[in-house]
């Protein structure tokens, strides 16, 4: 059996963060080992309050979980401050395994999840990762990226690593707009107008991994990580009072 690890934040909720990863994990059977590096006290209508983990207690579960697994995937998560992403950085820049990053910088609901003066080192990552997974808000942030703009496209070809921009709204349909070794794709399934969204952001980059790891090609991990998400979000089972999880185990079924 395969072994993905996820590098993320924790939801007490179980709907997004490190909870998910652990369950769209094992939606397509791969074992999950999981970093934390930070705690937030949370439901689906927000975040009330954010615990970091400290780095050197980050490094040493890092320590442990290599130690003991053959890591065949990494997907990365909230990782909230400076020195939590100095502790990723030496742990990843030189790893030969397929390594995703969704780069958390605010939550559904407008939380913050990522300190202001962190973004420009999150950047630092991009060399080191396979495919980095924003969604168009983050891309912005992070990347000055707009849709229609030729120069910020430019910079996004440019990167070491491919880009995957999330859940652009596209008519009736989501689009994930991949670049990737100067070559632009478009992902399209059809939009489900759900309250039942939270985590969906997790899931389908912990998605990616897991199929990196079963070893399929990046076209293959975001086609196939779509189908799930469309069918978790459709078998979502309507929970909370705010915006509500989606449904893993039943995301890979055929039906």
């Amino acid at each position: 059996m395969k072994v993905v690890l996820s590098i993320a934040g924790s939801d007490c909720s179980g709907g997004a963060g490190l909870q998910a990863d652990l369950k769209t994990f094992e939606a397509f059977d791969v074992f999950g080992c999981t970093v934390i590096t930070v705690l937030t006290a949370g439901n689906t209508t927000g975040v009330k309050n954010i615990s970091e983990i400290t780095p050197s207690f980050v490094k040493e579960q890092l320590e442990m979980i290599v130690e003991d697994f053959d890591i065949s995937a990494i997907k990365i998560g909230m990782l909230y401050s400076n020195e939590i992403i100095n502790v990723i950085r030496e742990f990843i820049k030189g790893l030969q395994i397929p390594i995703v990053l969704d780069p958390v910088c605010i939550s559904k609901t407008g939380s913050m999840l990522l300190s202001k003066n962190a973004m420009e080192n999150l950047k630092t990552l991009f060399n080191y990762t396979t495919v980095i997974t924003p969604n168009q808000f983050e891309a912005k942030v992070l990347l000055n990226y707009q849709i229609n703009c030729a120069k910020a496209r430019k910079e996004i070809e440019n990167l070491k690593c491919s880009t995957l921009i999330k859940n652009y709204i596209e008519k009736e349909k989501s689009v994930d707009i991949l670049y990737s070794q100067k070559k632009i794709k478009k992902y399209k399934t059809l939009h489900i107008q759900s309250r039942n969204t939270h985590g969906t952001g997790c899931s389908f980059s912990s998605a990616i991994a897991a199929n990196l790891a079963l070893g399929k090609s990046l076209e293959e991990a975001i086609i196939i990580s779509n189908k799930f998400i469309y069918k978790a979000i459709k078998s979502a089972p309507n929970l909370g009072q705010g915006i509500g999880p989606i449904s893993h185990k039943k995301g890979v079924t055929t039906s």
